[in-house]
């Protein structure tokens, strides 16, 4: 199910699929650890986006277990009248960062689940993001890039609201956690995301642009600023996503 209301920064592009498609192998292994599917459960995706994590999802039900995509609008999910209140677990991960009202989102995976069932959230909190060294390039781009969120009308920290969120829309919170997205200089992974952050900036380039911090000239050398910066040996980058866990009461 992919949102149709939306206000996407970044995403959207085929140039930008062959980059999503990486982040979801460094992230994927660790939302399922979290999310811990048990056999036979009947999950819905709120959007999947590639799908990826879908299918990683479909695994871990079992053998047997079917996909079914649909194209939709996660605020008005395309799901028939018996489908409401059937579902095991409702799953949304960086989804409701890219929406103007991320809580009749929450309200509509609250609705979609059993009494009984679970509803888990994972989304940024992007203040969070710490570099080290910091060069001045970097944290003036990535600024520009956190208030471009709002500008057009999205929430860049409602990563720290998914346990509020949940309480607002009926569920009853039951488990928080950080879950880690970072490395350093001679972790194997640190060049990818290197590259990702890259990725956002100019996925995000006309609306960082927008913001009057940076021009055309100015966001290239913050690009190349980014890219020497992770060829430092001492080059550290801290950062985690945000995750939630609440019940629909029986």
């Amino acid at each position: 199910m992919t949102p149709s209301t939306s206000h996407y920064l970044h995403g959207t592009a085929p140039e930008e699929q062959q980059r999503l498609s990486t982040l979801n192998r460094l992230l994927n292994e660790s939302s399922l650890r979290e999310i811990a599917i048990r056999p036979g459960e009947r999950v819905i995706d709120f959007g999947a986006g590639l799908a990826q994590l879908t299918r990683d999802m479909a695994q871990r039900l079992g053998e047997e277990a079917l996909i079914e995509l649909r194209a939709g609008d996660v605020l008005a999910p395309p799901l028939e009248a018996p489908e409401w209140g059937s579902f095991d677990l409702a799953h949304a991960r960086f989804v409701l960062e890219h929406v103007p009202e991320p809580l009749n989102v929450v309200r509509a995976m609250v609705r979609a689940v059993r009494p009984g069932g679970r509803i888990v959230l994972e989304d940024d909190d992007h203040w969070v993001l710490r570099m080290w060294p910091e060069p001045v390039e970097c944290a003036l781009m990535w600024r520009s890039y956190v208030e471009s969120f709002s500008r057009i009308g999205n929430d860049p920290q409602v990563g720290r609201k998914l346990v509020a969120l949940l309480h607002e829309a009926g569920a009853r919170p039951r488990r928080n956690r950080w879950i880690f997205f970072g490395g350093c200089a001679g972790d194997e992974v640190f060049p990818l995301l290197i590259e990702n952050m890259v990725g956002l900036f100019i996925g995000a380039r006309e609306a960082i642009l927008a913001g009057g911090q940076l021009d055309g000239e100015s966001f290239t050398a913050a690009l190349a600023a980014v890219r020497a910066w992770g060829r430092r040996p001492d080059a550290a980058l801290w950062f985690a996503r945000c995750w939630a866990e609440g019940v629909r009461p029986e």
